[in-house]
C-alpha cells in the first residue's frame, strides 16, 4: 500500500516569526522583528527559496511551495517590502541569489560592555 510521502519539512508563519521544521528534526526559526535582509534564490528545476536573515546572517529558508498567502502578506508589514520585486525575482532568478529587500534601518550592534 502506498501513502503520501512524508514532505521534507514543514513551515509555520505567525505573527511572531516564522519557522521551519526538517524531517530529520532540525529546526531554522525567526522573528519578524529580526529580519533585516530577505533574499530569493532559485534552482534549475527545483523550487524557488525564500531567505529570510536576520543581522548575524542566521535565518530562515522558506520553499515557495510550502508558503501561502500568510507569508506574503505579513511580509507586506515589513518596511518599504515590494511584493512585485518579490514576484519577479522569483520568476526570473536563475540558479542564484537575488536580494529583494533589507531593512531601511537595521538593528545597531550591541554596544561594547565592561565589566568589573
Amino acid at each position: 500500500m502506498h501513502g503520501n510521502a512524508m514532505p521534507d519539512s514543514y513551515v509555520y508563519v505567525t505573527e511572531e516569526g516564522v519557522t521551519r521544521h526538517y524531517a530529520d528534526g532540525s529546526v531554522e526559526a525567526l522573528a519578524w522583528e529580526d529580519v533585516v535582509e530577505v533574499r530569493v534564490r532559485a534552482e534549475p528545476e527545483a523550487d524557488v527559496f525564500y531567505i529570510l536573515l536576520d543581522r548575524d546572517g542566521e535565518g530562515c529558508v522558506v520553499p515557495r511551495s510550502a508558503t501561502d498567502a500568510t507569508f506574503l502578506a505579513r511580509l507586506r508589514y515589513l518596511p518599504d517590502f515590494d511584493l512585485d520585486r518579490l514576484h519577479l525575482a522569483s520568476e526570473s532568478a536563475m540558479d542564484g541569489v537575488v536580494v529583494v529587500w533589507r531593512s531601511p534601518d537595521p538593528p545597531s550592534a550591541l554596544p561594547d560592555l565592561e565589566y568589573d
